[in-house]
């Protein structure tokens, strides 16, 4: 029997003996943890994970296989795969392939058969962590590992050219601007009578402003956010020009833009069970977060803005309304595929503002 061995060697020298799957070979990055229990799919595709491990922390991953329908950008940015136990032979009728062969052909070191659980509550305590996969631990170099820093993130998922996604019912004309979009953002604008105009990140204020589109959506994406420097810089030719929505990533350059301030967070949000409190009404939503940093709630009123959104579990801001910019942000995924959908009606509020209703 083939010797499938492979070691995770965390930075703080813990190592865990796990099996290999995917792809072969070493990887290096941070690792960190994603608490859905389905949409594996949706996770492995979602740009944000850029320059990451991934490690899912229900056991159980892979049943229904590999769908490339259901794929939220062309290619997988993640680093590695790390799951409990994966299914060999899964059962759907949209099935293209299962996830072992996925990784394998889009070069995703995987890892099964590791205590995900233990590795998980080192993170919690720990907080977020670099990781190096390897199949011979002996060979870790810890002050590499501990130096690793994603880089370039938004750079290395953001569109090369734009590119157009027009509504069977055109009402309204959209600027997408990609800092690592995710495919459900465009079809949630087209289902609302919205042609999207899907531009790179580095696009200049002035020749989105030039195509006169009735608002602009700043998506989702990787990496520190405070690393975007010249995308800040055009973000702030564009508010209060045209309505603008932004999730995510782009809710925290909003907010970089306008003078606030990002923080770090000790292991992030990423799964599809985290609460959401609407401030003004008090009603919880259940969101769908992949993020490691958050704005600093102290610096929203600074800068003009109200927090509209909070984290249940934590405090930390989860939404900025810009009342007197003609915009808003939210930190959580309201476009969220496989889901949940509880805060989709988030898109209708940017329709309204770009209908003239505040």
């Amino acid at each position: 029997m083939e010797d499938n061995k492979i070691y995770i060697c965390l930075a703080n020298g813990d190592i865990f003996e796990g099996r290999s799957f995917g792809a072969k070979g070493d990887v290096l990055g941070e690792l960190v943890f994603t608490t859905g229990m389905g949409g594996y799919i949706e996770t492995l595709t979602d740009p944000s994970y850029y320059g990451q491990i991934v490690m899912q922390t229900f056991p159980l991953i892979g049943n229904y296989g590999f769908i490339n329908e259901d794929m939220e950008s062309e290619k997988s940015a993640v680093s590695a795969y790390i799951v409990r136990e994966y299914c060999e032979s899964p059962s759907n009728f949209r099935c293209d392939e299962t996830l072992d062969d996925y990784l394998k052909k889009n070069g995703i070191v995987g890892v099964y058969d590791v205590d995900t659980r233990e590795i998980t509550k080192i993170i919690r305590e720990s907080g977020v962590m670099n990781a190096l996969i390897t199949s011979n631990p002996q060979n870790a170099d810890y002050d590499k590992i501990k130096e690793y820093k994603v880089t370039d993130a938004v750079k290395s998922v953001s569109c090369v050219k734009p590119s157009m996604s027009a509504s069977n019912e055109h009402k309204y004309n959209v600027v997408l601007i990609d800092y690592g979009t995710k495919k459900n953002i465009v079809r949630e604008l087209n289902k609302r009578g919205c042609n999207v105009a899907v531009v790179p990140y580095d696009t200049k204020a002035e020749d989105i402003l030039s195509l006169d589109p009735d608002g602009i959506m700043l998506s989702n994406g990787p990496g520190d956010p405070e690393e975007n420097v010249e995308a800040i810089e055009e973000l702030k030719k564009l508010v209060g020009k045209k309505p603008i929505f932004a999730i995510c990533l782009g809710h925290q350059l909003l907010a970089l833009s306008l003078g606030g301030k990002t923080t770090k967070l000790k292991y992030g949000h990423r799964g599809v069970n985290q609460p959401v409190k609407n401030l003004e009404t008090g009603r919880t939503f259940i969101s769908s977060q992949n993020h490691g940093y958050a704005v600093v709630n102290e610096s929203v009123e600074e800068i003009g803005g109200k927090i509209s959104y909070i984290n249940a579990n934590d405090g930390t801001c989860e939404g900025v309304d810009y009342e007197d910019k003609m915009a808003f942000s939210v930190q959580f995924h309201p476009e969220a595929c496989s889901g949940p959908h509880d805060t989709r009606f988030i898109f209708d509020k940017f329709i309204d503002m770009m209908g003239g209703k505040m």
